[in-house]
């Protein structure tokens, strides 16, 4: 796995393999959003819901901890045996937006997650079991969750929906 020396390259990780995921959508029709592909797992639509809805779980995850709430982690009603129920969640919850809809509050999820980063000291961000719903067994520091959470979908994802525009388009 990538690692990162400080949050200057976390940041740019994120935006820049964000930026190009972002991009593979420009060229989708709205009306394609949920057109399903056999090569594929999900449509354009469920790939991005997937996205924000993990990036909004985990600024949930901290919103909590700050609040003094313990985070439910992976989220309320679900536990990490059930992960597909849980995906099925997003793609249910943001199932009515447009394309356009979904990048706009991915965009928003990204900036916010970004700025998270941004404010979180050096200690909090790169050494382990400094927060609550980041404590495992594999003990990962924070940064590990958010690069997990958006680094590494995103370059995923991209290739996913990259295969799917190919069969689609």
């Amino acid at each position: 796995m990538q690692s990162y020396t400080n949050k200057a390259t976390l940041i740019a990780a994120i935006q820049t393999s964000y930026d190009k995921y972002r991009l593979e959508f420009d060229d989708i029709p709205d009306h394609l959003k949920n057109s399903r592909v056999s090569t594929v797992d999900r449509t354009p639509a469920e790939n991005l819901a997937y996205q924000i809805g993990w990036l909004t779980a985990l600024l949930q995850w901290e919103s909590d901890e700050q609040a003094g709430k313990k985070a439910v982690v992976p989220a309320q009603g679900y536990n990490w045996r059930q992960l597909g129920a849980l995906y099925q969640s997003f793609y249910v919850t943001y199932q009515d937006l447009t394309l356009p809809e979904l990048i706009d509050l991915l965009n928003t999820r990204v900036s916010a997650v970004c700025n998270l980063v941004n404010n979180y000291s050096d200690v909090a961000l790169f050494e382990p079991d400094q927060r609550q719903w980041a404590t495992t067994n594999a003990h990962w520091p924070v940064w590990k969750w958010i690069h997990i959470n958006t680094v590494a979908p995103f370059k995923t994802f991209r290739t996913k929906i990259r295969k799917w525009k190919k069969a689609a388009l």
